[in-house]
């Protein structure tokens, strides 16, 4: 996560040295979301044939030799060939990046499989680390050292983990599956859960390029303090993220209501970060990191609930128990990941010009009310179609018995 982060602060300027357009850096940080989204879905449906164990592993090797290789772009010629070699290394980058994750929520989630939430919570508390960590540090040794240590250390250290890796991750054979990406994502609640992740993805993309200017402009914070802003989300979301997996899996009738009162919380959030015109709440420094971390603690309870919940209505939908079907779902979960990592910073980025963070902030939280509303009455349909179900079981069997308690005629 440290190597997808680091970029930040200081990459956009040394890419202006070498002749790219703003346009084009943007396209260097979107390619990425868009090929991890088409290689998470592949890498989903073919898990079982390459290998789990195999596909984390050579994903990692992948990934920590390409980020080791963008740190010696400064060495190349400027203009088309800058540019050409930036969306190579980052192209291949986001497919190694697909293969890995993929492998290892499939991994946890075969290991642990009365605990799924428990595990992705713990996971998602290093995903925050490094996104948290990975702007500071790499500012810290661009400055420090110039452009080519900080993908240098931290290219190597991926690289370290390979044979760590292989020797202590076990090995998981099955069959390949007989389903598909599209039985899956046809299922009506997969498809809404579907949507509430890319809400979620893209509420977190769209503070990328808007929040910072935002915060520099309303309250003239020097440079130094916004990282400090964002802050509060991130370690809101890192630490909320293995409490909220635990009680997903201790209490799993909890788990949809998380779901839906996450996203409903979140979109209450967006509303107030501006604050939205129509609420006539002053801005002020405190209520927006408030709101952030409110926000970071109601993601985390919306998003901890997405994996169990597509898995379990997958095996409730005759998909086999098996790394087969663990792996459509963590493909699956990439690449709606990738659809709103991409939509959300040029979505927002583009609305931030036209209409200003406050009403962009507001339209990306009435995305978040849609999924939240949506899948609370999709919540509330399936649970009287169950009562209505079971009723009708009830008085059928009360019918059976009364039948058989009748005497023989004959």
């Amino acid at each position: 996560m440290m190597c997808y982060s680091i970029l930040g602060p200081f990459f956009p300027k040394e890419a202006e040295k070498k002749g790219a357009s703003n346009t084009v850096i943007g396209m260097i940080f979107g390619c990425y979301a868009l090929f991890n989204l088409l290689a998470s879905l592949v890498f989903g449906k073919y898990l079982v044939h390459i290998g789990a164990k195999f596909m984390f592993v050579a994903g990692m090797f992948v990934s920590g030799g390409v980020t080791v290789l963008f740190g010696v772009l400064d060495q190349v010629p400027e203009g088309p060939v800058f540019i050409a070699m930036c969306f190579l290394v980052r192209i291949i980058d986001a497919i190694s990046f697909a293969a890995a994750i993929t492998a290892s929520s499939s991994i946890l989630a075969k290991a642990f499989p009365n605990n799924v939430a428990t595990v992705m919570g713990s996971l998602e508390t290093f995903s925050g680390l490094g996104l948290v960590l990975g702007p500071p540090l790499g500012g810290f040794l661009y400055q420090s050292f110039g452009y080519e240590v900080p993908f240098i250390l931290l290219g190597c250290i991926v690289l370290l983990m390979v044979p760590l890796n292989m020797c202590i991750l076990p090995n998981y054979e099955s069959d390949p599956g007989k389903h598909s990406f599209w039985k899956l994502i046809i299922l009506p609640k997969v498809a809404f859960i579907s949507f509430v992740i890319t809400s979620l993805s893209s509420g977190f993309g769209f503070l990328d390029p808007t929040l910072s200017l935002f915060v520099l402009e309303k309250f003239n914070l020097p440079a130094g303090y916004v990282g400090l802003v964002f802050l509060g989300l991130a370690l809101s979301y890192t630490i909320s993220s293995p409490l909220v997996g635990l009680l997903s899996d201790e209490m799993p009738h909890l788990r949809k209501w998380l779901l839906v009162f996450g996203n409903l919380i979140t979109a209450g959030c967006y509303m107030l970060l501006g604050p939205a015109p129509f609420l006539h709440i002053k801005s002020q420094l405190w209520l927006l990191v408030l709101i952030l971390v409110i926000n970071g603690i109601s993601a985390a309870m919306s998003l901890i609930s997405t994996f169990p919940e597509i898995l379990s209505c997958a095996h409730e939908n005759g998909f086999e128990e098996g790394l087969s079907t663990v792996g459509l779902v963590s493909g699956l979960f990439g690449a709606m990941w990738s659809v709103g990592a991409f939509v959300g910073p040029t979505l927002g980025g583009f609305l931030y010009e036209k209409i200003g963070f406050e009403w962009a902030a507001a339209l990306q939280g009435l995305w978040a009310l849609t999924s939240g509303l949506v899948m609370g009455l999709f919540y509330l349909l399936e649970h009287s179609r169950r009562r209505r179900r079971c009723k009708l079981q009830n008085s059928l069997g009360t019918e059976e018995e009364q039948t058989a308690l009748l005497p023989d005629e004959t």
